[in-house]
């Protein structure tokens, strides 16, 4: 079998990585291609890399993250309330394999959606799937999911994701149907996949704002016995991006 032979059968069965490589080592002088075992080795690391990085994409697509925020961009410090200890430990995400939620509040603009979305993308690296909804998305679903038939078909497919970032909590009166939502959300995903919630309300404020005795005491003792709070400081993002433009 000669090398086009080789190259179509790699394209054939869908494995770019090794066709990019192969072609790649192919394309040097001969006296600088890997051969045997190097070779082989070579071709299954690209292809490995190759279906690491169409995987991420494609977790990262289906997301739908609202900022392009990457954890190497967040900003830590006294200042922050925020230190580089914590970030490298989020980083890690640990906190999903123990199915940990994670509260991040503090006033409009110091970053709350910034990293949220970071974590995000961070989980997409690390192969977990991951969704993003501001609660005003949330709450457009569930109302259009009731509607045509299709809430259950919701409920499922949010279970099936290790990561839910609920963005803007508490901007809005919450209905019961919502309510009820997020207790079968936090029923769903108890102690087995994470949750990351942003809002400009402190986590005190929380059983207040959902405002029904019975179901704020479930929910809040879903949200919190199994996660960890970050109260973020500083000035605004966007005004300070809007003084040094």
């Amino acid at each position: 079998m000669n090398t086009t032979q080789t190259l179509e059968q790699m394209q054939g069965l869908r494995l770019s990585g090794m066709y990019h490589a192969y072609k790649s080592q192919l394309e040097l002088p001969l006296n600088q291609q890997l051969e045997g075992h190097e070779l082989i080795a070579h071709l299954l690391q690209s292809e490995q890399l190759t279906r690491y990085n169409e995987k991420t994409a494609y977790y990262l697509k289906l997301a739908k993250l609202r900022l392009p925020a990457t954890m190497e961009q967040v900003e830590s410090g006294a200042s922050r309330n925020l230190s580089k200890q914590q970030l490298a430990t989020l980083a890690e995400g640990l906190y999903l394999g123990n199915g940990e939620n994670i509260l991040i509040t503090g006033a409009t603009g110091c970053g709350k959606s910034f990293l949220a979305c970071a974590l995000g993308h961070q989980a997409c690296l690390q192969g977990y799937k991951t969704t993003y909804l501001n609660m005003n998305r949330l709450i457009e679903k569930v109302t259009l999911s009731k509607l045509d038939g299709s809430y259950i078909k919701l409920l499922n497919h949010l279970e099936k994701q290790t990561l839910i970032i609920l963005d803007d909590f508490g901007l809005q009166p919450l209905s019961q149907e919502i309510r009820l939502t997020l207790l079968q959300l936090l029923e769903d995903r108890y102690g087995k996949k994470s949750l990351i919630i942003t809002s400009q309300l402190p986590v005190a404020k929380w059983y207040e704002y959902i405002n029904d005795p019975t179901l704020a005491d479930a929910i809040m003792d879903r949200l919190t016995a199994n996660a960890s709070r970050i109260e973020l400081k500083g000035e605004s993002r966007r005004r300070k991006k809007s003084l040094n433009s």
